[in-house]
């Protein structure tokens, strides 16, 4: 399979297993989700990976929160949401990070909903699966914030997924401060997708080029609190970038601190 991050719906018959996760909520889950499909409890991973007890330097905790959907190193995992993209990225993130192979539904829930052939290679949510984390092995690396403004003076390229408002500081969401990081491009996830699709790689690679980017550039997108700091990663990563990581704690992080510089336009 392709070691590109997102997968077309049409595309799971090809393959002989995978384990479907659904990111959407509790009752939105109830009212219908695909065949063998696990709900990821994402109320609990967004929080768990702001805090500080259960981030990702505890491993042990990932491990197990990734075991316990049934998730192994071997059979793909495809994530989906309900069509917003960032919260399938956000769980995608993380399971690709720790080493699991997972891939984000293109679409989203929508996509299931538009077909009514689900392959029967979804394995059964009582499959049996050991996972075994194994941080930083996935193709998309993780930042935190005293890395990153170690690197600000360095080739690193930062991709700013959120809004123009926000950008610029006049949104300043839950924030004290607001602005953006020094050297920020621009370039809103919302322009990244079509309605709830990703763009193409090659529409993702002219976005991205007139945002700034540049192949072979080292880029690191972050938005406000991660999830579209995921989906900016993948689409980067998609668009044929080699050396994506993602400042997941994102500006939210950021800003809290007062040695970090923003700047404000």
């Amino acid at each position: 399979m392709s070691h590109d991050p997102v997968v077309e719906q049409s595309a799971l018959s090809a393959l002989p297993a995978f384990r479907l996760l659904d990111v959407r909520d509790q009752a939105a889950f109830s009212l219908g989700h695909a065949p063998n499909a696990v709900r990821v409890p994402i109320e609990v991973w967004e929080a768990a990976a702001k805090a500080g007890e259960t981030s990702f330097e505890n491993v042990a905790y990932w491990e197990r929160a990734i075991d316990e959907l049934g998730v192994d190193g071997e059979v793909p995992a495809i994530v989906y949401d309900d069509g917003r993209m960032t919260e399938a990225a956000r769980v995608w993130f993380i399971l690709q990070y720790f080493g699991a192979k997972a891939f984000i539904l293109n679409g989203g829930w929508p996509a299931f909903e538009r077909h009514d052939d689900v392959p029967e290679a979804a394995e059964a949510a009582g499959a049996s699966a050991v996972f075994r984390a194994r941080p930083g092995a996935g193709p998309v690396g993780l930042v935190d914030r005293e890395t990153l403004k170690a690197e600000l003076d360095g080739d690193v390229r930062i991709f700013d997924a959120r809004t123009a408002g926000e950008y610029t500081g006049e949104d300043l969401r839950r924030n004290a401060r607001g602005g953006h990081l020094p050297g920020a491009r621009l370039l809103p996830h919302a322009n990244l997708l079509d309605g709830s699709r990703l763009r193409p790689a090659a529409e993702l690679h002219d976005l991205l080029a007139q945002a700034g980017f540049q192949s072979g550039d080292h880029i690191v997108t972050h938005c406000d609190g991660g999830g579209r700091a995921a989906l900016a990663a993948a689409a980067a990563a998609q668009a044929g970038y080699r050396d994506v990581r993602a400042y997941y704690l994102s500006f939210a992080d950021w800003a809290k601190d007062e040695s970090c510089a923003i700047i404000r336009d």
